[in-house]
């Protein structure tokens, strides 16, 4: 049945349609109102009135249509806005799990998703955390208490590894939860597994730490934030602390990196909405300077980035990269023979006006399976 122009349907559930005022109802499964009217005038001044009695419909007095069964929509689970997001809490609320489709525009020229994808979607897994959660505040992923104090999360350190690359297609589950770190840090770890087959191929460890953001300044947790969040703590390490802070990442410099790309200027797209370029865009910069054969021939398996200053739009970036002295060797030889080991990089992103640090990285190259087999022949 159609709705007058100047009326709209104030509620279809449970087999019962309503248009304004309802004066008689009757039980679900068909449409049976007896009369209902729009309050006396809509937007064209004219007031409606529909009569039907299963089946025969009169519209101010002339029949309409024939009216059969109206089906009852399913109950609904969550709320209309939370069905989009695709979550839902785990192990007692304490573990958020959220699936993702890998779009056509999430891969890169293998048909694979790229790191840059898989640090994107645990970005938004993190965050839909949040807000399911109700901790939310009006900052971006900032808890009520953070807001109140003008305090935002920065992070200071991520690692992620990663066994296999997801296809076009391929739809992932990722879980996430926070823990703490240290006396004003937080934790927060990752995991993401194939939906059919259940098995992990990625995952992932982060160090955060407050900001205020007016002055920029780093700030200790207020009591108030951490009674906030230290109910959803799960004390679960995916990645060992030994191993996320076994090393210290080396500083390049002029002398000491192979590979130098200057002239890298953020845009306004890289921004996030705290005013800072999105930490997951620095990924594109690294592989900026990273010498074509290797981007080519290998899958970057595992990175660690250490975050030591932010990052604004205005600043233009160099981009350096060493390969590990036994790759270096490696690295002259054929493309047919490249992938005869694994390879290790250091990067670092610095402003390039004044040499000042933004991030330092290391890297874990593995070999493509089509090239390593070439190179066993």
């Amino acid at each position: 049945m159609a709705t007058p122009a100047s009326q709209t349907a104030t509620r279809v559930a449970s087999g019962q349609c309503r248009f304004g005022r309802p004066e008689k109802t009757a039980k679900c499964g068909s449409l049976n109102l007896r009369s209902c009217d729009n309050g006396g005038s809509g937007r064209n001044g004219r007031s409606v009135t529909v009569e039907a009695v299963n089946g025969a419909v009169h519209v101010n007095g002339a029949a309409a249509v024939r009216v059969g069964h109206v089906p009852v929509p399913p109950p609904s689970s969550v709320a209309d806005g939370d069905a989009f997001l695709l979550g839902k809490f785990v192990e007692r609320r304490l573990v958020y799990r959220q699936q993702f489709v890998i779009r056509s525009y999430e891969i890169g020229p293998d048909r694979t998703a790229t790191m840059e994808t898989l640090m994107n979607l645990l970005q938004e897994t993190a965050l839909n955390h949040v807000m399911c959660s109700g901790l939310a505040g009006d900052g971006f992923g900032a808890t009520r208490q953070m807001s109140l104090r003008k305090l935002i999360w920065v992070v200071t350190r991520i690692n992620i590894q990663v066994d296999k690359y997801s296809r076009w297609g391929d739809v992932v589950e990722i879980d996430t939860w926070v823990g703490s770190s240290g006396k004003n840090g937080m934790r927060r770890d990752w995991t993401i597994r194939d939906h059919n087959t259940k098995n992990m191929i990625a995952r992932a460890t982060s160090n955060w730490v407050m900001m205020n953001r007016e002055t920029r300044r780093l700030s200790k947790m207020p009591d108030e934030v951490r009674q906030e969040v230290l109910p959803f703590y799960l004390e679960r390490s995916i990645i060992t602390a030994d191993a996320n802070k076994s090393s210290k990442i080396e500083k390049l410099t002029d002398a000491t990196a192979e590979h130098i790309r200057s002239g890298l200027a953020p845009r306004w797209s890289d921004m996030d909405v705290n005013q800072h370029v999105n930490n997951v865009k620095y990924i594109g910069w690294i592989l900026e300077s990273v010498p074509l054969d290797v981007l080519e021939d290998y899958h970057l398996t595992s990175i660690t980035l250490d975050y030591r200053r932010e990052c604004r739009q205005s600043q233009l970036l160099e981009s350096l990269t060493s390969m590990a002295s036994s790759v270096a060797a490696d690295l002259a030889l054929s493309a047919s023979n490249l992938c005869s080991t694994d390879l290790q990089s250091t990067h670092l992103i610095r402003q390039e006006n004044d040499k000042a640090e933004i991030v330092r990285a290391r890297a874990e190259w593995r070999c493509k399976e089509k090239n390593r087999r070439q190179s066993d022949i």
